[in-house]
């Protein structure tokens, strides 16, 4: 297990990934991913010009391709990492890519 926080470093590197999946897969530019961060959590949540929700919580594991996921379920309004019966949950192969193609089936 990493520290309690994310590096600054792997932060950039988060946002540009997420910066480059917002171009190149979602090609919408009022129709994006967006971070947010506490402590050793990303918090990636979907949104439009106006208003973004929540999709899915990353805990960093000390790899920039080894985040643990929690998908985040309306239902309760809590993340859940034991849940994996849903659409998308294929694409989770620790990488935030992965974690956010998996949101966008998820969420559509």
């Amino acid at each position: 297990m990493s520290g309690k926080t994310i590096p600054r470093e792997v932060k950039a590197q988060v946002e540009q990934i997420v910066q480059t999946f917002n171009q190149e897969a979602i090609k919408d530019p009022s129709y994006f991913y967006t971070t947010r961060y506490r402590g050793r959590f990303l918090y990636l949540d979907r949104g439009m010009a106006i208003a973004s929700g929540p999709v899915c919580r990353l805990t960093y594991t000390g790899a920039i391709d080894g985040w643990e996921f929690a998908i985040f379920k309306y239902s309760n309004e809590r993340y859940d990492p034991d849940e994996w019966f849903f659409p998308g949950s294929g694409h989770i192969d620790g990488t935030i890519e992965g974690a956010m193609r998996a949101g966008l089936e998820a969420y559509p």
